[in-house]
């Protein structure tokens, strides 16, 4: 599903205002961080401990997990510890299976966060038949389970968030829906109507997935359904579900929380990473202030405000042609190994190195054996490589150097070099052309780039089979304007392939990390995009560049966006009270075995409200079942049950090789001769 112009316009989407204690939400009210806590509830010293260290951190609301009625009944403890010690920070009572513990916990703090898919409604992974008059039974039976919170909700003054998980929807809305982004807002919509029936308006939404596409799909969904059917939209929560840890982490949730919040959806937020949850909040911050950097007013400094005070800004206006589908890339033409049905490319900007070694194309996936004069490929290998320099030394076979016009020309093998034009030297016709592929690149509206936008260069380049078209933006919203030329191209039916430009210079690796992820993974995730190129202009001196990394995080979101599979994918919850083992430690266990496993999904949840359901469509589930104990998934069915824990990695990769899906490390590593 694409974002519709009306709706996902370049200002901050309109919502209804809610209060959380004494902390306002939406209606244009700053985007509010949160985390969740991973203690025991029971254990209240640990929970205020690290409550605390959230909210110094920056947290602005604390969620809570009470999955029974005796964690609800202490929310009260943990609420007066950290009152009476000055901290003012509302708290969220998360609830899954038990409405008993939601009326409880309504009683107790400013929010309670419930889940349409297994609040009433059972989880068994059965395909059920209704017919209307049913449903509608079925309706009718959570009307009255879900009536009497609301009404302690509307008592107490607590607010609610009604948080649809893509795992989790319940077989009901499964066999009606399937296993879609409108079965996920039709999950929340239900909910919503009963709120609203019962004049309940303290509400926030939420769709969340592990899987960006799916998280930006239900949202965007979500916002056009509250706009069409009641003609407001409430306050949304934005966040990736089970992101896993680290880079894998960080990247996708700031694609799918970044890519909403440029559109102008999202009230707050959470990344769920499977570490310490204060290590959320420094996240969280980055992606609001690319976000404010991203959106604030051009050439007016004066009047740049923070993300906090107008998040949003006045945008360039978008429009994406609905002849591409949410998630597909458009067609476009075949250029060597770019475009056409090609996954995406990876370029490597080698520009800012004085010379080019083996040991630096190490970073990017080649390996060099001097005793064999091979080469090993790895599957996070950059295709091509930007420099600036003659490298003086035999290359692997397939990789390739785009270089400027002028070393082009010295270059004695055309088909190894191949040249980059800005729109004057393209346009020109004194500037000979490669016979293969030729880069052109064009900077989205900036300044003294006028030959970009005439007729005589969009029909050259329309008629051109050998044409890479380079986009990038100087622009402070380079999304947006990167989204409004590759439409202009469209419009004018040019489907050469198109390579995504984006550089960073922002003063730590951090924040680029964040950048590139949210103005590349914004639009691959919307289709837009053949390859793509990270660059760097850091104005902080110190900062080595890391071309290692810089690869890595280009590969990294190119996995997330779905788009080009090159290492194992972990779904891993964040953890909280209720998780069952170490997860941060069991989730290094598991990586240091396994990440060798291309495009092999691998769920490791710590206890069963996030198992079977919550992991999606991972293809092997390791699950928290009991005090030391796991359950071992293929997809979603059950294959070992009550493994002891000392083994049960040991046991996940026995299921692994049983279902022919393990290769030994090392094997998928092949030779190029140089």
């Amino acid at each position: 599903m694409q974002a519709n112009a009306e709706i996902y316009g370049y200002k901050r989407l309109a919502t209804r205002e809610v209060k959380v204690g004494n902390l306002l939400l939406g209606n244009f009210n700053p985007i509010r961080i949160q985390t969740m806590t991973t203690t025991d509830t029971m254990d209240t010293a640990a929970t205020v401990a690290q409550s605390i260290r959230c909210i110094e951190a920056g947290a602005e609301l604390i969620r809570i997990t009470a999955p029974s009625k005796n964690e609800a009944e202490n929310l009260l403890n943990i609420k007066n510890e950290l009152r009476k010690r000055g901290y003012a920070t509302p708290l969220v009572a998360d609830i899954h299976f038990t409405p008993n513990a939601a009326e409880i916990a309504a009683r107790i703090v400013e929010k309670v966060r419930i889940n349409p898919g297994n609040y009433v409604d059972k989880k068994k992974f059965e395909l059920l038949e209704y017919s209307d008059a049913e449903y509608l039974e079925e309706i009718d039976r959570i009307r009255e389970r879900f009536t009497p919170v609301l009404k302690i909700c509307k008592q107490y003054g607590t607010a609610m968030r009604i948080g649809t998980n893509h795992g989790s929807l319940s077989d009901r809305i499964m066999s009606r829906y399937g296993d879609t982004a409108m079965g996920m807002v039709e999950s929340a919509m239900e909910f919503l109507r009963i709120a609203e029936s019962e004049n309940y308006y303290n509400i926030v939404l939420s769709m969340k997935s592990s899987n960006p596409q799916v998280m930006i799909e239900a949202c965007r969904l979500l916002m056009q359904n509250m706009q069409t059917e009641l003609g407001v939209c409430y306050p949304l929560h934005l966040g990736v579900t089970e992101a896993g840890d680290g880079e894998d982490g960080r990247i996708k949730s700031a694609i799918g929380i970044g890519t909403l919040l440029e559109e102008g959806i999202g009230d707050t937020i959470r990344v769920s990473l499977t570490e310490d949850p204060e290590f959320e909040i420094p996240v969280c911050k980055n992606i609001l202030k690319h976000l404010s950097d991203s959106t604030a007013p051009q050439n007016n400094n004066a009047n740049q405000q923070s993300v906090t005070s107008d998040p949003g800004g006045e945008r360039r206006k978008q429009k994406i042609s609905s002849d591409i589908s949410f998630g597909r890339r458009a067609k476009t033409n075949e250029v060597a190994n770019i475009g056409g049905k090609h996954v995406p490319v990876v370029i490597a900007d080698l520009s800012k190195h004085d010379k080019i070694t083996p040991s630096l194309l190490e970073d990017i996936g080649y390996n060099y054996n001097s005793i064999t004069d091979k080469w090993n490929i790895t599957d996070a290998a950059a295709d091509y490589i930007f420099t600036d320099t003659i490298i003086e030394f035999a290359l692997p076979g397939t990789l390739k150097i785009i270089c400027n016009y002028d070393m082009w020309k010295q270059a004695a093998d055309k088909k190894k070099y191949l040249p980059l034009f800005d729109d004057k030297q393209y346009l020109d016709e004194d500037y000979e052309k490669s016979s293969s592929i030729n880069f052109v690149m064009i900077d989205c509206y900036s300044e003294g780039y006028p030959v970009s936008d005439n007729d005589a260069f969009f029909n050259k380049l329309k008629k051109d089979p050998t044409a890479v078209i380079c986009l990038s933006s100087q622009n402070k919203n380079a999304v947006h304007s990167i989204k409004q030329k590759y439409n202009e191209l469209f419009d004018k039916d040019i489907i050469n392939p198109v390579i995504i430009i984006c550089d960073s210079s922002d003063e730590t690796m951090d924040e680029s990390l964040i950048h590139y992820a949210i103005d590349t993974g914004s639009l691959f995730v919307d289709g837009i995009g053949n390859g793509i190129c990270l660059g760097y202009h850091f104005s902080n001196k110190e900062i080595v560049t890391d071309t290692k990394l810089l690869n890595s995080i280009a590969f990294g979101i190119l996995q997330a966006t779905r788009t080009r599979i090159s290492k194992t994918e972990y779904i891993s919850c964040p953890s909280c009270g209720r998780t069952l083992f170490d997860l941060q430690e069991t989730t290094a266990k598991i990586r240091a075995v396994t990440n060798h496993l291309k495009g092999v999904k691998i769920a490791i949840m710590g206890c069963i409200v996030n198992g079977p359901g919550e992991m999606a469509d991972a293809d092997f589930g390791y699950v928290g079942s009991g005090p030391g104990k796991v359950t071992l998934y293929k997809g979603k069915e059950v294959v070992k049950r009550s493994v002891p824990e000392a083994i049960a990695v040991e046991e996940l990769i026995n299921l692994i090789k049983e279902n022919e899906a393990w290769i030994e490390p090392g094997l998928k590593e092949y030779v190029m001769s140089a």
